[in-house]
C-alpha cells in the first residue's frame, strides 16, 4: 500500500486541526496495592493535529497540565501534586510529540515522544479513527479519535510509592479535532 492510499483512507483535509476541548479528555488508570484500579483524568490540555499532503507529514502534539489531575478525591489529588509525589512545581506539564503515524481504515498507530519533567521516552499509542461528522449548529467538521497506550512511571523517574501504586499507567485519550476553515 502506498502512503497516498493510506492518507486517502483517513479523509482529513490538510492543515492545522484545532482541538475541541469540550469533547476531548485524557484519562488514566493505575493499580493501587496491586488489587484495584484508581481512575483519573486531567482537566486541562492543549493539542493540535497537523495533516499534510502525505501520511509522513501528519503530526500530533499535546500538552497536559499535571496540576489539573482529578481522581475524584480532592485530598488524594492534592497529595499527588505535592513534592514527594508528582511534584507539579518541578514537573508542571506532560507533553507528547508524534514522530510517525501509520495504519489504515479505523486502526492506526502513533509513535512519539512523551516528556514528563526532564525525562523523554518513546511511547506508542494504538489509535482508532472514529470518523468525521459535520456539526449542524455551525457547519464545522469534526474528526474523532481514541488512543490507548501505557507507560511505566519508573521510566520517567516517578517511582514513588512502590508497592502502593503500580508502575504501569494505562492511558486513554478521547479526542475531537475541528477541521481548519477553507482559505
Amino acid at each position: 500500500m502506498t502512503n497516498d492510499t493510506a492518507l486517502t483512507a483517513l479523509p482529513l483535509s490538510p492543515g492545522q486541526w484545532a482541538l475541541d476541548p469540550f469533547h476531548s479528555s485524557v484519562n488514566f488508570t493505575v493499580r493501587h496495592l496491586g488489587i484495584a484500579k484508581v481512575r483519573g483524568r486531567f482537566e486541562r490540555l492543549e493539542a493540535g493535529l497537523f495533516v499534510g499532503e502525505r501520511l509522513e507529514d501528519v503530526r500530533v502534539s499535546a500538552t497536559v497540565d499535571l496540576a489539573s489531575i482529578d481522581t475524584g478525591n480532592t485530598d488524594r489529588d492534592a497529595h499527588v501534586r505535592a513534592s514527594d509525589l508528582l511534584d507539579v512545581e518541578k514537573r508542571p506539564t506532560m507533553t507528547y510529540r508524534s514522530t510517525r503515524v501509520s495504519g489504515e481504515g479505523e486502526d492506526w498507530a502513533m509513535e512519539g515522544e512523551l516528556t514528563i519533567g526532564e525525562v523523554t521516552r518513546p511511547v506508542t499509542f494504538a489509535v482508532e479513527f472514529g470518523g468525521l461528522v459535520d456539526v449542524p449548529m455551525d457547519g464545522s467538521r469534526h474528526a474523532g479519535f481514541e488512543a490507548t497506550g501505557e507507560i511505566r512511571r519508573s521510566d520517567f523517574g516517578l517511582d514513588f510509592a512502590p508497592g502502593l501504586l503500580g508502575d504501569v499507567v494505562k492511558i486513554q485519550l478521547d479526542m475531537q479535532f475541528v477541521e481548519p476553515k477553507a482559505a
